[in-house]
């Protein structure tokens, strides 16, 4: 029973995965062939930077943050992976090392495609070569875009943008408005911002004197989205 658990958990995520669902089921068994389940504990490593790139992963259950360390100590949050998620694909095309860090944000299962298996299957099927391709598209213009904020934005209209992501990614009603369903620390958003935490706190307490959110224990409130919104503007 537990083989088929997680025959079905690797065949759930290879099949949604952007990656491989436009195969036809004998490609996409010979895919799930291929994979190993890999389980992180919490606050653990996938990978390093600076890490042989081994192997591609998917998320199957939980999160996973990607990260890269600054000069001064700090973290930078690059992205969060979750379920259907695919990542890692960058060191494991050029063969070079890893250029970030992997932690898992909770206990967390992958599914794992070992390098040799997956050059093997860019070689054999060009559809997945253009899904690559596609990918890797998709996170430039993610980074190009981060760049134009980092430079162009102030700290308030960046970080009104990521709550607004985030809203939009994990939002859950409640009575009070919408509520970001991740555990979420100022340490946390001034990583995904690559500021100090201070000036995160002191923005949300101007947010939070203003009504438009709330902050307790980790878990933020978008109480006034529409307002929000405005304040992620670069005139605002």
């Amino acid at each position: 029973m537990m083989i088929d658990r997680e025959a079905e958990t690797k065949a759930s995520v290879v099949a949604g995965s952007f990656l491989f669902r436009e195969l036809n089921p004998e490609l996409l068994e010979r895919v799930i062939r291929l994979t190993r389940t890999h389980r992180v504990r919490r606050g653990s490593f996938v990978f390093q930077m600076g890490d042989e790139g081994d192997a591609l992963y998917g998320v199957a259950q939980g999160m996973i943050r990607i990260w890269i360390p600054g000069a001064d100590g700090r973290e930078l949050t690059v992205a969060l992976m979750e379920r259907g998620d695919i990542f890692g694909e960058i060191a494991l095309l050029d063969g070079l090392s890893r250029t970030a860090n992997a932690t898992a944000i909770d206990d967390t299962v992958l599914i794992a495609i070992d390098r040799s298996h997956f050059v093997e299957l860019l070689e054999s099927e060009p559809r997945i070569a253009r899904h690559i391709i596609e990918l890797l598209c998709e996170r430039l213009r993610a980074t190009t875009d981060r760049f134009s904020e980092d430079a162009f934005l102030s700290l308030k209209a960046r970080l009104a943008k990521r709550l607004e992501a985030l809203m939009i990614g994990y939002g859950q009603s409640c009575p009070e408005g919408m509520r970001i369903g991740l555990k979420l620390s100022q340490t946390d958003l001034a990583n995904m911002l690559g500021v100090t935490r201070e000036a995160v706190n002191k923005q949300l307490g101007a947010w939070a004197q203003r009504g438009l959110i709330q902050h307790t224990r980790g878990t933020v409130i978008i109480c006034d989205p529409q307002r929000l919104k405005q304040e992620a503007s670069p005139e605002a």
